[in-house]
């Protein structure tokens, strides 16, 4: 875009109800020990967190992180190549490597970076890079700074990726797929997935952001409730800042992939190291969430009450077993209304709109949390039919 006025390109989004705006949502938690939010000085339920087990306000993660930043600071002044790699950032690095089963793991400040480090650095010009239609921004991004080809399979479709593998004239580099994808809540269909990339001699990394921590009969992720290993899947992605209530993320894979991810991923090597309480909180937060196995059969037996009763309300929802449950809406004015109608009503759930979904594919993104109560559950899907009737009502013929 050249330089010119932005006034204009901004009146058209906000015609479009595609204009985004922050909100300023403040954590509190109640004397029960649930946590709701404060928006703009009106107390609310939130069911938009990513913090699936409740973790986010726990008191023993708030500890470690102020006793780690008393004793060692609050920033870590360095790229972890220069001076910043610190104690607590090597220990989360082991502890992270031993809950996933791989040899290493390698910490990054955020998970798009992450992702970012990762398709860079193992696929390059004169590659293929195929990915999910509906994978993370992060993971498009990743593939385009690569300088590979760059194709997108429909989605979920594990033939059509094997088919795109077999037909690219250039050779694959990498298959990447998010493991719970965060719009949608449904899972990839990854030993399908495992035996393309096999075939076709490609890296298959698989971005369990929304997963780890929650699914899988230990929480271990959708590898794990898929019964896949380190060998199936070489490459995983995990982030601390959802199920575990923290901040950053990891990649963990073999000692090789780290060491050669340490030499050639620039998101890693060119910035500043996360801060060294919050890796002790996110060290906490492993602890209490392999401790606390509740949280993780709490947050999934509330989504199962969630739809359950969302269906005997003639609510309709996506297709996920998982926290992440979408409401179909339709288009992007009713879901900004429809979101309103639920602040009016006590409720945070926040309206997701193109270009993060396609346009008519606008819809409530809901999200269960160990956090929540039943009753709770059930006065969101009671002011949620009420929402769809109206929804409907307003739909032109």
């Amino acid at each position: 875009m050249q330089r010119q006025s932005l006034e204009p390109a901004l009146e058209s989004l906000e015609r479009s109800n595609l204009r985004r705006h922050r909100h300023t949502v403040e954590r509190f938690t109640e004397r029960t020990g649930h946590t709701g939010v404060l928006v703009e000085g009106r107390r609310l339920v939130d069911f938009s967190s990513n913090d699936y087990l409740g973790l986010a306000c726990h008191p023993a993660l708030a500890a470690a992180m102020a006793g780690c930043a008393s004793r060692r600071g609050a920033g870590s002044g360095a790229s972890h190549l220069i001076s910043g790699h610190g104690v607590e950032h090597a220990a989360l690095e082991e502890e992270l490597a031993a809950f996933t089963n791989r040899e290493r793991a390698l910490v990054f400040s955020t998970g798009y970076m992450a992702n970012l480090g990762v398709m860079s650095a193992l696929a390059d010009r004169g590659e293929a890079v195929l990915l999910d239609r509906l994978s993370h921004a992060s993971l498009i991004d990743g593939g385009l700074l690569s300088g590979a080809r760059l194709r997108r399979y429909p989605h979920c479709d594990a033939a059509a990726a094997r088919r795109m593998l077999a037909e690219s004239p250039q050779p694959a580099a990498v298959l990447a797929t998010d493991g719970v994808f965060s719009m949608d809540g449904d899972i990839a269909p990854l030993a399908d997935l495992t035996q393309a990339a096999r075939t076709h001699h490609a890296w298959l990394v698989v971005d369990d952001a929304h997963g780890i921590g929650v699914m899988g009969p230990t929480g271990r992720g959708v590898l794990e409730s898929s019964g896949l290993t380190a060998d199936d899947v070489p490459v995983l992605m995990g982030t601390l800042g959802k199920a575990f209530g923290s901040f950053g993320a990891f990649v963990a894979g073999s000692a090789a992939l780290i060491e050669y991810l340490v030499q050639k991923a620039r998101s890693y090597i060119y910035t500043t190291a996360l801060p060294q309480p919050v890796a002790a909180a996110a060290r906490e937060a492993l602890r209490t969430a392999q401790r606390d196995s509740w949280r993780r059969e709490r947050a999934l037996e509330l989504t199962r009450r969630f739809r359950t009763a969302a269906a005997e309300a003639g609510v309709a929802l996506g297709e996920s077993a998982t926290p992440i449950q979408p409401v179909p809406i339709g288009s992007a004015g009713a879901a900004l209304l429809a979101q309103e109608t639920l602040r009016e009503a006590g409720f945070w759930v926040v309206a997701i709109r193109a270009p993060t979904v396609p346009v008519g594919q606008e819809r409530l993104r809901v999200t269960l949390t160990a956090a929540h109560r039943e009753d709770q559950v059930d006065a969101l899907v009671e002011a949620l039919s009420r929402v769809c009737v109206e929804s409907l009502e307003r739909r032109p013929e």
